[in-house]
Protein backbone atom coordinates (compact mmCIF):
# COMPACT_ATOMS: atom_id res chain seq x y z
CA UNK A 1 0.00 0.00 0.00
CA UNK A 2 1.20 3.62 -0.98
CA UNK A 3 -0.42 6.34 1.20
CA UNK A 4 0.32 8.55 -0.66
CA UNK A 5 -1.73 7.42 -4.15
CA UNK A 6 -5.01 8.21 -4.78
CA UNK A 7 -7.31 5.90 -5.71
CA UNK A 8 -10.47 6.40 -7.22
CA UNK A 9 -13.13 5.62 -5.62
CA UNK A 10 -15.32 2.73 -7.45
CA UNK A 11 -18.62 3.25 -8.80
CA UNK A 12 -21.65 1.52 -7.92
CA UNK A 13 -22.31 -1.39 -10.91
CA UNK A 14 -26.34 -1.33 -11.94
CA UNK A 15 -26.48 -5.18 -11.39
CA UNK A 16 -25.12 -4.74 -7.52
CA UNK A 17 -27.63 -6.49 -5.14
CA UNK A 18 -26.75 -4.07 -2.04
CA UNK A 19 -29.36 -5.35 0.05
CA UNK A 20 -27.85 -9.05 -0.55
CA UNK A 21 -24.56 -7.58 0.58
CA UNK A 22 -25.91 -5.88 3.52
CA UNK A 23 -27.60 -9.04 4.59
CA UNK A 24 -24.85 -11.03 4.68
CA UNK A 25 -22.80 -8.82 6.07
CA UNK A 26 -25.09 -8.25 9.24
CA UNK A 27 -25.64 -12.02 9.94
CA UNK A 28 -21.45 -12.01 10.22
CA UNK A 29 -21.85 -9.37 12.48
CA UNK A 30 -23.95 -11.54 14.89
CA UNK A 31 -20.42 -13.02 15.49
CA UNK A 32 -19.33 -9.69 16.90
CA UNK A 33 -22.73 -9.24 19.02
CA UNK A 34 -21.95 -13.12 21.00
CA UNK A 35 -18.00 -11.77 20.95
CA UNK A 36 -19.06 -8.69 23.05
CA UNK A 37 -22.01 -10.30 24.88
CA UNK A 38 -19.55 -13.57 26.07
CA UNK A 39 -16.88 -11.02 26.71
CA UNK A 40 -19.29 -8.50 29.13
CA UNK A 41 -21.30 -11.02 30.87
CA UNK A 42 -18.39 -11.97 33.23
CA UNK A 43 -18.32 -8.41 34.29
CA UNK A 44 -21.31 -8.61 36.60
CA UNK A 45 -20.56 -12.49 37.47
CA UNK A 46 -17.11 -11.33 39.87
CA UNK A 47 -19.01 -11.29 42.51
CA UNK A 48 -20.83 -14.66 41.87
CA UNK A 49 -17.45 -16.56 40.68
CA UNK A 50 -15.55 -15.78 44.10
CA UNK A 51 -18.71 -16.77 46.00
CA UNK A 52 -19.40 -20.04 44.48
CA UNK A 53 -16.05 -20.91 43.95
CA UNK A 54 -14.18 -18.91 46.83
CA UNK A 55 -11.51 -17.35 44.51
CA UNK A 56 -9.12 -14.77 45.52
CA UNK A 57 -6.74 -11.98 43.80
CA UNK A 58 -5.16 -14.49 41.24
CA UNK A 59 -7.78 -16.68 41.31
CA UNK A 60 -10.40 -14.28 40.51
CA UNK A 61 -8.57 -12.78 37.46
CA UNK A 62 -7.72 -16.37 35.65
CA UNK A 63 -11.49 -16.95 36.25
CA UNK A 64 -12.20 -13.71 34.60
CA UNK A 65 -9.08 -13.77 31.55
CA UNK A 66 -9.67 -17.76 30.76
CA UNK A 67 -11.47 -17.26 27.80
CA UNK A 68 -8.85 -14.80 26.64
CA UNK A 69 -6.49 -18.01 26.82
CA UNK A 70 -9.12 -19.33 24.32
CA UNK A 71 -9.14 -16.32 22.32
CA UNK A 72 -5.60 -16.06 21.20
CA UNK A 73 -5.52 -19.92 20.46
CA UNK A 74 -9.31 -19.60 18.59
CA UNK A 75 -8.06 -16.08 16.47
CA UNK A 76 -4.76 -18.15 15.73
CA UNK A 77 -6.60 -21.48 14.47
CA UNK A 78 -9.54 -19.68 13.08
CA UNK A 79 -7.14 -17.58 10.98
CA UNK A 80 -5.25 -21.28 9.55
CA UNK A 81 -7.89 -23.22 9.29
CA UNK A 82 -10.85 -20.86 7.83
CA UNK A 83 -7.74 -20.72 4.57
CA UNK A 84 -8.64 -24.84 4.38
CA UNK A 85 -12.00 -24.95 5.07
CA UNK A 86 -13.28 -21.52 4.99
CA UNK A 87 -14.78 -18.43 6.77
CA UNK A 88 -17.93 -19.83 6.80
CA UNK A 89 -17.39 -22.91 7.87
CA UNK A 90 -15.40 -21.76 10.67
CA UNK A 91 -18.08 -19.19 11.81
CA UNK A 92 -20.58 -22.28 12.29
CA UNK A 93 -17.82 -23.73 14.46
CA UNK A 94 -17.49 -20.98 16.67
CA UNK A 95 -21.78 -20.50 16.65
CA UNK A 96 -21.98 -23.92 18.32
CA UNK A 97 -18.87 -23.32 20.82
CA UNK A 98 -20.73 -20.29 21.94
CA UNK A 99 -24.25 -22.65 23.04
CA UNK A 100 -21.64 -24.60 24.68
CA UNK A 101 -19.78 -22.29 26.55
CA UNK A 102 -22.78 -20.21 27.83
CA UNK A 103 -24.74 -23.92 29.09
CA UNK A 104 -21.39 -24.95 30.79
CA UNK A 105 -20.68 -21.77 32.23
CA UNK A 106 -23.43 -21.65 33.96
CA UNK A 107 -23.87 -25.39 35.21
CA UNK A 108 -20.38 -25.16 36.03
CA UNK A 109 -19.71 -26.58 40.32
CA UNK A 110 -15.92 -25.88 40.45
CA UNK A 111 -13.59 -23.12 39.37
CA UNK A 112 -11.59 -25.57 37.07
CA UNK A 113 -14.82 -26.90 35.44
CA UNK A 114 -15.77 -22.78 35.41
CA UNK A 115 -12.32 -22.46 33.41
CA UNK A 116 -13.29 -25.17 30.89
CA UNK A 117 -16.26 -23.96 29.35
CA UNK A 118 -15.03 -20.37 29.24
CA UNK A 119 -11.99 -21.70 27.00
CA UNK A 120 -14.61 -22.78 24.70
CA UNK A 121 -16.13 -19.90 24.96
CA UNK A 122 -13.12 -17.98 24.08
CA UNK A 123 -11.81 -20.45 21.23
CA UNK A 124 -15.71 -19.10 20.05
CA UNK A 125 -14.94 -15.18 20.45
CA UNK A 126 -11.27 -15.32 18.87
CA UNK A 127 -12.95 -17.13 15.93
CA UNK A 128 -15.49 -14.73 15.44
CA UNK A 129 -13.33 -11.94 16.17
CA UNK A 130 -11.10 -12.57 13.06
CA UNK A 131 -13.07 -14.55 10.79
CA UNK A 132 -16.44 -11.72 10.73
CA UNK A 133 -14.43 -9.12 9.87
CA UNK A 134 -12.37 -10.80 7.46
CA UNK A 135 -15.41 -12.01 5.62
CA UNK A 136 -17.60 -8.76 5.12
CA UNK A 137 -14.21 -7.34 3.64
CA UNK A 138 -14.49 -10.01 0.89
CA UNK A 139 -18.38 -9.93 0.30
CA UNK A 140 -18.30 -5.86 0.38
CA UNK A 141 -17.07 -3.34 -2.36
CA UNK A 142 -14.64 -0.79 -1.16
CA UNK A 143 -16.85 2.25 -1.47
CA UNK A 144 -18.41 1.37 2.28
CA UNK A 145 -16.28 -1.74 3.31
CA UNK A 146 -15.25 0.51 6.18
CA UNK A 147 -18.57 1.00 7.09
CA UNK A 148 -19.61 -2.61 7.07
CA UNK A 149 -17.31 -3.63 8.86
CA UNK A 150 -17.40 -0.86 11.45
CA UNK A 151 -21.09 -2.46 12.03
CA UNK A 152 -19.07 -5.33 13.50
CA UNK A 153 -17.91 -3.06 15.82
CA UNK A 154 -21.18 -1.88 16.66
CA UNK A 155 -22.59 -5.87 17.21
CA UNK A 156 -19.51 -6.16 19.44
CA UNK A 157 -20.69 -3.21 21.53
CA UNK A 158 -24.35 -3.83 21.46
CA UNK A 159 -23.51 -7.54 22.45
CA UNK A 160 -22.10 -5.30 25.42
CA UNK A 161 -24.62 -3.45 26.41
CA UNK A 162 -27.19 -6.57 25.63
CA UNK A 163 -25.00 -8.36 28.67
CA UNK A 164 -24.62 -5.35 30.78
CA UNK A 165 -28.31 -4.74 30.79
CA UNK A 166 -29.27 -8.39 30.98
CA UNK A 167 -26.81 -8.45 34.06
CA UNK A 168 -28.34 -5.24 35.64
CA UNK A 169 -32.17 -6.25 35.50
CA UNK A 170 -31.15 -10.11 36.62
CA UNK A 171 -29.48 -8.78 39.43
CA UNK A 172 -31.64 -6.65 40.65
CA UNK A 173 -34.89 -8.97 40.04
CA UNK A 174 -33.07 -11.68 42.51
CA UNK A 175 -31.75 -8.67 45.19
CA UNK A 176 -27.97 -9.33 43.86
CA UNK A 177 -26.02 -11.33 40.88
CA UNK A 178 -25.15 -14.04 44.48
CA UNK A 179 -29.07 -14.49 45.06
CA UNK A 180 -31.14 -17.35 43.93
CA UNK A 181 -33.73 -16.19 40.69
CA UNK A 182 -35.41 -19.41 39.33
CA UNK A 183 -35.48 -22.76 39.52
CA UNK A 184 -32.66 -22.81 42.68
CA UNK A 185 -29.85 -21.36 40.57
CA UNK A 186 -27.96 -18.25 41.01
CA UNK A 187 -28.78 -15.09 38.79
CA UNK A 188 -24.95 -14.99 38.00
CA UNK A 189 -25.67 -18.36 36.20
CA UNK A 190 -29.02 -17.18 34.59
CA UNK A 191 -26.56 -14.74 33.01
CA UNK A 192 -24.27 -16.99 30.99
CA UNK A 193 -27.05 -19.14 30.09
CA UNK A 194 -29.12 -16.17 27.97
CA UNK A 195 -26.46 -15.72 25.55
CA UNK A 196 -28.01 -18.84 24.15
CA UNK A 197 -30.27 -17.49 22.59
CA UNK A 198 -28.72 -15.24 20.06
CA UNK A 199 -25.96 -18.21 19.92
CA UNK A 200 -28.99 -20.30 18.42
CA UNK A 201 -30.11 -17.70 16.00
CA UNK A 202 -26.14 -17.36 14.84
CA UNK A 203 -26.06 -20.76 14.07
CA UNK A 204 -29.45 -20.80 12.08
CA UNK A 205 -28.26 -17.70 10.21
CA UNK A 206 -25.10 -18.92 8.77
CA UNK A 207 -26.39 -21.39 7.41
CA UNK A 208 -28.20 -19.05 4.51
CA UNK A 209 -25.28 -17.16 3.57
CA UNK A 210 -22.35 -18.10 0.68
CA UNK A 211 -18.81 -18.97 1.42
CA UNK A 212 -16.42 -15.90 0.88
CA UNK A 213 -15.86 -15.34 -3.16
CA UNK A 214 -12.32 -14.73 -2.28
CA UNK A 215 -11.81 -17.87 -0.48
CA UNK A 216 -13.14 -20.14 -3.33
CA UNK A 217 -10.94 -18.54 -5.92
CA UNK A 218 -8.35 -19.38 -3.81
CA UNK A 219 -9.06 -22.78 -3.41
CA UNK A 220 -9.48 -23.13 -6.85
CA UNK A 221 -13.67 -23.30 -6.67
CA UNK A 222 -14.02 -20.28 -9.47
CA UNK A 223 -17.36 -21.28 -10.59
CA UNK A 224 -18.65 -21.22 -7.41
CA UNK A 225 -16.89 -17.92 -6.40
CA UNK A 226 -18.45 -16.44 -9.37
CA UNK A 227 -21.92 -17.67 -8.57
CA UNK A 228 -21.39 -16.09 -5.28
CA UNK A 229 -19.98 -12.70 -6.89
CA UNK A 230 -22.79 -12.79 -9.29
CA UNK A 231 -25.24 -13.03 -6.83
CA UNK A 232 -23.64 -9.62 -5.05
CA UNK A 233 -22.07 -7.75 -7.35
CA UNK A 234 -24.00 -8.67 -10.98
CA UNK A 235 -22.20 -11.05 -14.04
CA UNK A 236 -19.81 -8.16 -15.03
CA UNK A 237 -18.65 -7.33 -12.22
CA UNK A 238 -18.19 -11.01 -10.77
CA UNK A 239 -16.12 -12.10 -14.03
CA UNK A 240 -14.13 -8.83 -13.25
CA UNK A 241 -13.71 -9.50 -9.92
CA UNK A 242 -12.36 -13.03 -10.27
CA UNK A 243 -9.90 -12.21 -13.08
CA UNK A 244 -8.30 -9.30 -10.18
CA UNK A 245 -8.04 -12.00 -7.70
CA UNK A 246 -6.63 -14.04 -9.93
CA UNK A 247 -3.90 -11.84 -10.94
CA UNK A 248 -2.99 -10.72 -7.06
CA UNK A 249 -2.49 -14.88 -6.39
CA UNK A 250 -0.86 -15.41 -10.23
CA UNK A 251 2.88 -14.40 -8.80
CA UNK A 252 3.42 -17.07 -6.26
CA UNK A 253 -0.86 -18.85 -6.27
CA UNK A 254 -0.57 -21.93 -3.69
CA UNK A 255 -2.88 -23.00 -0.95
CA UNK A 256 -2.07 -19.80 1.78
CA UNK A 257 0.56 -21.14 4.84
CA UNK A 258 1.82 -19.53 7.54
CA UNK A 259 5.78 -19.57 5.39
CA UNK A 260 3.80 -16.50 3.07
CA UNK A 261 4.38 -14.30 5.72
CA UNK A 262 7.98 -13.93 5.35
CA UNK A 263 9.53 -11.97 2.94
CA UNK A 264 11.47 -14.61 0.45
CA UNK A 265 13.89 -11.70 -0.38
CA UNK A 266 14.83 -10.95 2.99
CA UNK A 267 14.18 -13.68 5.18
CA UNK A 268 11.75 -11.68 7.23
CA UNK A 269 8.14 -11.19 8.34
CA UNK A 270 6.64 -8.70 5.75
CA UNK A 271 6.32 -5.14 7.14
CA UNK A 272 2.38 -5.03 6.98
CA UNK A 273 2.50 -8.19 9.34
CA UNK A 274 4.58 -6.27 12.13
CA UNK A 275 1.40 -3.34 11.16
CA UNK A 276 -1.10 -5.96 11.90
CA UNK A 277 0.99 -6.88 15.05
CA UNK A 278 1.23 -3.44 16.50
CA UNK A 279 -2.43 -2.54 15.99
CA UNK A 280 -3.73 -5.59 17.53
CA UNK A 281 -2.29 -5.16 20.63
CA UNK A 282 -1.53 -1.79 21.07
CA UNK A 283 -5.87 -1.97 20.86
CA UNK A 284 -5.74 -4.02 24.34
CA UNK A 285 -2.61 -2.15 25.96
CA UNK A 286 -4.72 1.39 26.28
CA UNK A 287 -6.38 -1.20 28.99
CA UNK A 288 -10.32 -0.67 27.49
CA UNK A 289 -11.10 -4.23 28.73
CA UNK A 290 -10.49 -3.43 32.43
CA UNK A 291 -13.45 -1.65 32.02
CA UNK A 292 -15.68 -4.08 30.25
CA UNK A 293 -14.54 -7.10 32.56
CA UNK A 294 -13.86 -5.23 35.56
CA UNK A 295 -16.15 -2.02 35.48
CA UNK A 296 -18.61 -3.23 38.29
CA UNK A 297 -15.39 -4.03 40.50
CA UNK A 298 -13.68 -0.63 39.40
CA UNK A 299 -16.69 1.38 40.41
CA UNK A 300 -17.65 -0.42 43.46
CA UNK A 301 -13.96 -0.16 44.94
CA UNK A 302 -14.12 3.86 44.66
CA UNK A 303 -17.02 4.21 46.67
CA UNK A 304 -20.21 3.12 44.03
CA UNK A 305 -22.92 0.35 44.89
CA UNK A 306 -23.13 -2.53 43.24
CA UNK A 307 -26.48 -1.43 41.60
CA UNK A 308 -24.66 2.11 40.27
CA UNK A 309 -21.96 0.31 39.20
CA UNK A 310 -23.72 -2.23 36.83
CA UNK A 311 -25.88 1.13 35.73
CA UNK A 312 -22.35 2.83 34.94
CA UNK A 313 -21.46 -0.30 32.25
CA UNK A 314 -24.97 0.41 30.93
CA UNK A 315 -24.12 4.26 30.42
CA UNK A 316 -20.67 3.02 29.35
CA UNK A 317 -22.41 0.68 26.54
CA UNK A 318 -24.81 3.30 25.13
CA UNK A 319 -21.89 5.79 24.83
CA UNK A 320 -20.02 3.13 22.69
CA UNK A 321 -23.03 2.46 19.99
CA UNK A 322 -23.19 6.09 19.59
CA UNK A 323 -19.47 6.20 18.88
CA UNK A 324 -19.71 3.37 16.60
CA UNK A 325 -22.17 5.06 14.23
CA UNK A 326 -20.49 8.40 14.01
CA UNK A 327 -17.30 6.04 12.50
CA UNK A 328 -19.72 4.37 10.14
CA UNK A 329 -20.83 8.02 9.22
CA UNK A 330 -17.33 8.85 8.51
CA UNK A 331 -14.86 5.94 8.28
CA UNK A 332 -15.63 5.72 4.20
CA UNK A 333 -15.02 9.54 3.85
CA UNK A 334 -12.20 10.57 5.83
CA UNK A 335 -10.51 7.48 6.34
CA UNK A 336 -8.75 4.81 8.90
CA UNK A 337 -5.69 6.50 10.21
CA UNK A 338 -7.10 10.10 10.49
CA UNK A 339 -9.52 8.58 13.19
CA UNK A 340 -6.80 6.20 14.22
CA UNK A 341 -5.07 9.45 15.73
CA UNK A 342 -8.12 11.32 16.96
CA UNK A 343 -8.85 8.18 19.08
CA UNK A 344 -5.25 8.10 20.53
CA UNK A 345 -4.80 11.68 21.30
CA UNK A 346 -8.18 11.37 22.83
CA UNK A 347 -7.30 8.43 24.72
CA UNK A 348 -4.26 9.63 26.40
CA UNK A 349 -5.95 12.90 27.58
CA UNK A 350 -9.16 11.19 29.28
CA UNK A 351 -7.07 8.28 30.82
CA UNK A 352 -4.17 11.13 32.33
CA UNK A 353 -7.41 12.52 33.67
CA UNK A 354 -8.98 9.17 35.44
CA UNK A 355 -5.38 8.32 36.64
CA UNK A 356 -4.32 11.89 37.87
CA UNK A 357 -8.09 11.69 40.16
CA UNK A 358 -7.21 8.82 41.47
CA UNK A 359 -3.38 9.58 42.44
CA UNK A 360 -4.94 12.64 44.03
CA UNK A 361 -7.72 10.96 45.76
CA UNK A 362 -7.26 9.26 49.56
CA UNK A 363 -7.17 5.68 50.90
CA UNK A 364 -9.77 4.71 53.34
CA UNK A 365 -8.87 2.78 56.27
CA UNK A 366 -8.76 -0.68 54.24
CA UNK A 367 -6.36 1.09 51.58
CA UNK A 368 -9.08 1.28 49.15
CA UNK A 369 -9.72 4.66 47.23
CA UNK A 370 -11.86 6.69 48.16
CA UNK A 371 -13.14 9.81 46.05
CA UNK A 372 -15.17 12.98 47.14
CA UNK A 373 -18.30 13.63 45.16
CA UNK A 374 -16.33 16.15 42.55
CA UNK A 375 -13.76 13.58 42.30
CA UNK A 376 -16.05 10.70 41.44
CA UNK A 377 -17.90 12.87 38.92
CA UNK A 378 -14.79 13.42 37.09
CA UNK A 379 -13.56 10.38 37.29
CA UNK A 380 -16.75 8.99 35.74
CA UNK A 381 -17.10 11.73 32.80
CA UNK A 382 -13.41 10.72 32.08
CA UNK A 383 -13.82 7.15 31.97
CA UNK A 384 -16.47 7.56 29.87
CA UNK A 385 -15.37 10.09 27.31
CA UNK A 386 -12.07 7.04 26.98
CA UNK A 387 -14.56 4.54 26.64
CA UNK A 388 -16.36 7.11 23.75
CA UNK A 389 -12.81 7.75 22.28
CA UNK A 390 -11.76 4.50 22.21
CA UNK A 391 -15.27 3.14 20.54
CA UNK A 392 -15.13 5.77 17.91
CA UNK A 393 -11.21 4.97 16.73
CA UNK A 394 -9.38 1.81 17.83
CA UNK A 395 -12.48 0.11 18.82
CA UNK A 396 -13.95 -0.69 15.44
CA UNK A 397 -11.12 0.29 13.03
CA UNK A 398 -8.66 -2.04 13.88
CA UNK A 399 -10.95 -4.58 13.13
CA UNK A 400 -11.66 -3.09 9.54
CA UNK A 401 -7.85 -2.63 8.84
CA UNK A 402 -6.69 -5.85 10.21
CA UNK A 403 -9.70 -7.51 7.99
CA UNK A 404 -8.81 -5.52 4.76
CA UNK A 405 -4.81 -4.79 4.92
CA UNK A 406 -3.75 -7.89 4.41
CA UNK A 407 -2.73 -9.18 0.51
CA UNK A 408 -5.44 -12.05 -0.35
CA UNK A 409 -2.66 -14.54 -0.49
CA UNK A 410 -1.69 -13.54 3.31
CA UNK A 411 -5.28 -12.66 4.73
CA UNK A 412 -6.01 -15.76 6.84
CA UNK A 413 -2.25 -15.79 8.25
CA UNK A 414 -2.08 -12.06 8.43
CA UNK A 415 -4.83 -12.26 10.79
CA UNK A 416 -4.29 -15.37 12.68
CA UNK A 417 -1.00 -13.63 13.89
CA UNK A 418 -2.40 -10.53 14.96
CA UNK A 419 -5.42 -12.26 16.70
CA UNK A 420 -3.00 -14.31 18.41
CA UNK A 421 -1.49 -10.60 19.40
CA UNK A 422 -4.32 -8.91 20.25
CA UNK A 423 -5.70 -11.73 22.64
CA UNK A 424 -2.67 -12.59 24.17
CA UNK A 425 -2.55 -8.73 25.30
CA UNK A 426 -5.91 -8.93 26.50
CA UNK A 427 -5.40 -11.55 28.34
CA UNK A 428 -2.16 -9.62 29.89
CA UNK A 429 -4.06 -6.29 30.82
CA UNK A 430 -6.74 -8.41 31.95
CA UNK A 431 -5.45 -11.02 34.40
CA UNK A 432 -2.68 -8.82 35.21
CA UNK A 433 -5.29 -5.84 36.69
CA UNK A 434 -6.25 -7.21 40.08
CA UNK A 435 -2.95 -7.73 40.67
CA UNK A 436 -1.97 -4.13 39.73
CA UNK A 437 -5.01 -2.87 41.77
CA UNK A 438 -3.51 -4.27 44.78
CA UNK A 439 0.34 -3.97 44.27
CA UNK A 440 0.25 -0.16 42.77
CA UNK A 441 -3.30 0.88 42.73
CA UNK A 442 -5.43 2.06 40.38
CA UNK A 443 -3.70 5.24 39.58
CA UNK A 444 -0.62 3.21 38.91
CA UNK A 445 -2.18 0.68 36.35
CA UNK A 446 -4.13 3.70 34.88
CA UNK A 447 -0.48 5.38 34.56
CA UNK A 448 0.62 2.38 32.23
CA UNK A 449 -2.52 2.66 30.13
CA UNK A 450 -2.01 6.00 29.27
CA UNK A 451 1.79 5.23 28.61
CA UNK A 452 0.38 2.87 25.97
CA UNK A 453 -1.79 5.23 24.40
CA UNK A 454 0.76 7.97 23.90
CA UNK A 455 3.04 5.07 22.40
CA UNK A 456 -0.13 4.35 20.45
CA UNK A 457 -0.06 8.36 18.98
CA UNK A 458 3.62 7.76 17.94
CA UNK A 459 2.92 4.17 16.14
CA UNK A 460 -0.49 5.72 13.61
CA UNK A 461 1.93 8.43 12.52
CA UNK A 462 4.91 6.27 11.54
CA UNK A 463 3.82 3.04 10.52
CA UNK A 464 0.06 3.26 9.72
CA UNK A 465 -0.67 3.58 6.37
CA UNK A 466 -4.45 4.76 5.03
CA UNK A 467 -6.51 1.76 3.50
CA UNK A 468 -9.57 3.86 2.18
CA UNK A 469 -10.70 3.24 -1.19
CA UNK A 470 -8.56 0.22 -2.10
CA UNK A 471 -9.42 -2.80 -3.32
CA UNK A 472 -8.39 -6.12 -1.51
CA UNK A 473 -6.79 -6.86 -4.70
CA UNK A 474 -4.74 -3.91 -4.20
CA UNK A 475 -3.68 -4.71 -0.86
CA UNK A 476 0.37 -5.19 -0.39
CA UNK A 477 2.37 -6.66 2.05
CA UNK A 478 5.30 -3.60 1.94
Amino acid sequence: MNENVLVEEPLKSDEENTAVIILVSCVATIGGFLFGFDSGVINGTVDGLRLAFDSEGVGTGFNVASMLLGCAVGAFFAGRLADIFGRRALLLVASVLFLVSAWGSGVSGSSAEFIVYRVLGGLAVGAASVMAPAYIAEVTPARFRGAMASVQQIAIIVGLFVAFISNYFLANFAGSSTEILWLQFEAWRWMFWVEMIPASLFFIALLFIPESPRFLVTSGRKDAAEKVLSRLFGPTVARQKIKSIDESLAADHHRPRLADLIDKQTGRLHRIVWVGIGLASFQQLVGINVVFYYGAVLWQSVGFSESDALLINVLSGGLSVIACTATILLIDKIGRKPILMVGSIGMAITLAVVTFTFATSDAAANGELQLTERGGLIALIAANAYVFCFNFSWGPVMWVMLGEMFPNQIRGSGLAISGLFQWGSNFAITMTFPILLTGIGLAGAYGFYTFCALLSIVFVAKVVHETKGLELEEMSAK
